[in-house]
């Protein structure tokens, strides 16, 4: 009788979701490097930290000078979607009118939950961000990131 042993199949590694390593913050070629050297995002003195290479990969999490200047856009982007949703959300669920001051209460909620989810946001877009420019790469562990990849 054969031994389960040789009879057991090696199931490639499962790679993580896109979805899953952008709300994680985890590096974009290999999905699972941390790119902030804090994982909470509400340690303000660190919030914004990163490490220089992912700790995984190696793959460099800021490719140019200046390269994050363009998550202002990513940032805005989930912004009007997080306001556009909680404004419909506050309609179906509470409704507008003229007659008394729920928009004002809308706008007041809104601004609060903005400001509360503002530094998860800003890793969030850095995460985005990355992601445009930096593809999941499956070979990661065999092939070696681009030394050209800094300018």
């Amino acid at each position: 009788m054969e031994s389960q042993e040789s009879n057991r199949q090696v199931l490639p590694e499962q790679k993580a979701g896109y979805i899953w390593s952008l709300i994680n913050h985890k590096c974009a070629r290999c999905r699972q490097g941390n790119m902030f050297q804090s994982s909470n995002a509400y340690n303000l003195s660190q919030c914004m930290k990163m490490n220089n290479n992912c700790p995984v990969c190696h793959q460099r999490m800021e490719i140019e000078v200046g390269f994050y200047y363009g998550t202002s856009y990513v940032s805005y982007a989930l912004t009007v979607a997080l306001s556009v949703a909680s404004f419909v959300a506050w309609w179906v669920l509470i409704g507008f009118s003229t007659n008394d001051n729920r928009f004002f209460w809308w706008l007041g909620i809104n601004i609060v939950m903005l400001i509360l989810l503002q530094p998860y946001l800003m890793r969030l877009s850095r995460a985005i961000w990355l992601s445009f420019f930096v593809r999941y790469n499956p070979n990661w562990k065999i092939e070696k990131t681009d030394s050209r990849e800094r300018s």
